[in-house]
């Protein structure tokens, strides 16, 4: 069994359900000591901006927020899909603490070393 979990999403502030459970299982995967990356695709790109998750919150009241903070707070790598970002003029200067933008490459070779939870 592997220590590493990689967490991918695709859709952003348009299913606040899905975004906000995506980061709240990241940080409880963190949280139980797990090394945690995140990596955002297509729509979920815009929640790397800062600010995003203010008052995004799932059906649960579960907070994108808190989770976010915690994930920032702990150091927890936060990938941005390069050309999802480019499509959407988000550029690396928008991005929050511990966000970073990278590639389909770096993904794939996450991927394959971690269990993947893909929301």
């Amino acid at each position: 069994m592997t220590d590493n979990v990689l967490i991918t999403l695709a859709c952003g502030t348009d299913n606040p359900n899905r975004a906000t459970r995506a980061l709240f299982l990241a940080a409880l995967a963190q949280k139980k000591g797990k090394n945690v990356t995140v990596f955002l695709l297509d729509e979920a790109v815009y929640l790397a901006r800062e600010g995003a998750t203010e008052n995004l919150k799932a059906a649960t009241g579960d907070s994108a927020d808190d989770s976010m903070a915690h994930l920032q707070a702990h150091g927890v790598p936060i990938l941005v899909c390069t050309p999802c970002a480019k499509a959407r003029f988000i550029e690396e200067k928008d991005l929050a603490d511990s966000c970073r933008m990278a590639t389909a490459a770096e993904l794939i070779d996450l991927a394959c070393d971690a269990a993947t939870i893909s929301l």
